[in-house]
């Protein structure tokens, strides 16, 4: 990788362009591919392994690769997709460092014969352990900052209570993160809806904010309409789109002239 490649939106197939890219050189990857052929992207072939092991290459040891994924039917089932995805990672050296659900505020395709599909997947891949862990403490705890006693049971099953806990107001979140989507709700870029599936920019920034800090280099290798790239220039760090469509890549560049806050 070059100083070029630093803080730019390349055109290219990311497999071959990451090829270019010096062994552990990036911080994290924030990404949603095409799965399942649920939208159309210009055409184009996602090579899926290769681009995996592309990712697990370049990251540095401690990096997170954050992939958000779900699963289409086919012949009236469901795919599994995400799920061979996500064992393809461990197989090539990752930990699955957590696994997280990425809900949304209603269902594009309700289905007549299954509850209402509202979420995919965000598998938080790790090369070794993650190096920068941030995590969200934004949750209203439901007993604010008292907890009252706390209590155990000793080795004869006898409750023994102790002294009181004091918390903390707010707390770390659970796992599962809700966000509006769709049209005025992922990102208020008019630009970035003439891409099938833009991502909120909220997802986006909670994601870099939680793994990594400001300087480091965050990379979309399917950067699409370029929510991680500008999210990324928001808070400060340094940033690396790729995609295979030169019209995507050109709706990125302008959402980062443009630089309507989130």
């Amino acid at each position: 990788m070059t100083n070029n490649a630093i803080n730019a939106i390349i055109c290219g197939e990311c497999s071959k362009v990451l090829k270019n890219f010096a062994p552990e050189s990036i911080d994290m990857a924030l990404t949603s591919p095409p799965y399942d052929d649920l939208r159309l992207y210009e055409g184009y072939e996602f090579n899926f392994k290769e681009i995996a092991k592309e990712l697990y290459r370049v990251l540095k040891i401690g990096g997170v690769i954050v992939w958000i994924v779900g699963d289409g039917k086919k012949n009236g089932s469901e795919t599994g997709t995400s799920f061979k995805q996500a064992l393809f990672f461990k197989k090539i050296g990752m930990n699955l460092h957590d696994t997280m659900i990425y809900e949304k505020n209603g269902a594009s395709f309700p289905s007549k014969d299954t509850y209402y599909q509202t979420f995919e997947y965000m598998f938080v891949f790790s090369k070794g352990k993650p190096k920068t862990i941030n995590l969200l403490s934004d949750r209203k705890n439901l007993w604010g900052k008292s907890w009252g006693k706390r209590s155990r049971r000793d080795v004869k099953g006898n409750l023994v209570k102790g002294e009181r806990i004091d918390g903390d107001e707010f707390g770390v979140r659970f796992n599962i993160w809700r966000y509006n989507t769709g049209k005025g709700f992922s990102t208020k870029d008019e630009i970035a809806y003439q891409h099938p599936a833009t991502f909120p920019e909220q997802l986006a920034a909670d994601n870099i904010k939680s793994w990594s800090n400001k300087g480091d280099i965050v990379l979309d290798p399917m950067n699409g309409a370029g929510t991680t790239t500008k999210v990324a220039r928001l808070l400060g760090r340094n940033f690396i789109g790729i995609d295979v469509s030169e019209k995507y890549c050109e709706i990125a560049r302008k959402r980062l002239n443009q630089q309507i806050l989130i």
